[in-house]
């Protein structure tokens, strides 16, 4: 029986008009997307399928949206019989692998994505804070720079660990803008600022974890039934308790994307199947382990190539 492990998309991959083909074709698809204009009282389907694509980039809409759009996908896999023996989520992605392991309920997935996005928005002034990609350096000169200079008093701490050689850094604008200068100094190849609405993942979010957590005291969290590898840790998670005090963490962690995929690679995983908008994390696994089986699902041709190989490897 083979392995799957399914990966979920986070904020970045979003684009007007995704979901379309299954919205198309799949009338379980069409309620879903109803469902969720129902819990939010807009219309998000409207939204994703036709823009404009600044509104869709806003973080209040872009969470929900590839929320919306990833669990659409899963349910179409798991109606073929098909089930992960392993989740895992990029960033906002993890609450879309928590519905898949059936820790979290399509609403309370959504509303709570919905509220994320406006604490996230809100947590530093538009044009304080900021991220950047930083390709072709070593992670522990990367954390030994960023940490001189936020115990210099401008902040910048490491975002994501997405595979070997690109890594994305997070803080103010001055502690980013430093850090890239330092970094190319030290034989980065590249450091590029990112076009994001804030510092994600860096200690600048704290005041926002902190009313999450109130956000999530409203949500029914349940223990997961298939292991959930959290972005705080790179390690599995079943445990309600303990989920619920990963995504609080997370917010102002860094993503330990490599180490997920490692760990996963460990377990004995036959494909990764990239469940949601983009190729992102399909690229990202393929830089972790070369050898790697990966499928990416982001329209109906894709989730029957993928469905027709599953049952021929079982």
């Amino acid at each position: 029986m083979s392995k799957f492990a399914f990966l979920f998309p986070g904020q970045g991959s979003q684009t007007v008009g995704m979901g379309q083909s299954f919205y198309n074709e799949s009338s379980e698809v069409k309620e879903k997307f109803e469902q969720a204009n129902d819990v939010l009282g807009y219309s998000l389907t409207d939204l994703m399928l036709n823009g404009p694509e600044e509104e869709l980039t806003k973080t209040e809409n872009a969470q929900p949206a590839l929320l919306l759009n990833s669990v659409a996908i899963f349910e179409q896999i798991k109606k073929a019989g098909i089930e992960p023996a392993m989740v895992a989520g990029h960033s906002l992605g993890e609450y879309s692998a928590l519905y898949a392991a059936g820790a979290l309920s399509f609403e309370d997935a959504l509303k709570a994505v919905h509220e994320r996005g406006k604490l996230m928005e809100q947590a530093v002034p538009s044009g304080q804070g900021t991220m950047a990609a930083v390709l072709g350096l070593d992670d522990d000169t990367i954390l030994k720079i960023t940490q001189e200079i936020t115990n210099n008093g401008a902040t910048v701490n490491v975002a994501n660990y997405n595979c070997p050689g690109q890594t994305v850094i997070s803080g103010t604008v001055e502690g980013v803008e430093q850090a890239v200068e330092q970094l190319k100094e030290a034989g980065a190849k590249r450091a590029l600022p990112l076009n994001v609405s804030g510092p994600f993942h860096s200690q600048l979010m704290q005041p926002a974890s902190e009313q999450f957590q109130k956000v999530l005291d409203g949500v029914d969290l349940h223990d997961a039934q298939a292991p959930v590898y959290a972005n705080v840790t790179a390690k599995p998670v079943q445990d309600a308790s303990e989920i619920k005090q990963l995504l609080t963490e997370q917010l102002y962690s860094p993503v330990q994307f490599t180490k997920t995929i490692e760990n996963m690679v460990n377990e004995g995983v036959d494909a990764f199947v990239e469940v949601g908008h983009g190729k992102v994390l399909s690229g990202l696994v393929k830089k972790v382990h070369r050898r790697a089986k990966v499928f990416n699902i982001q329209d109906v041709d894709q989730l029957n190539e993928f469905i027709k190989w599953a049952k021929e490897e079982s």
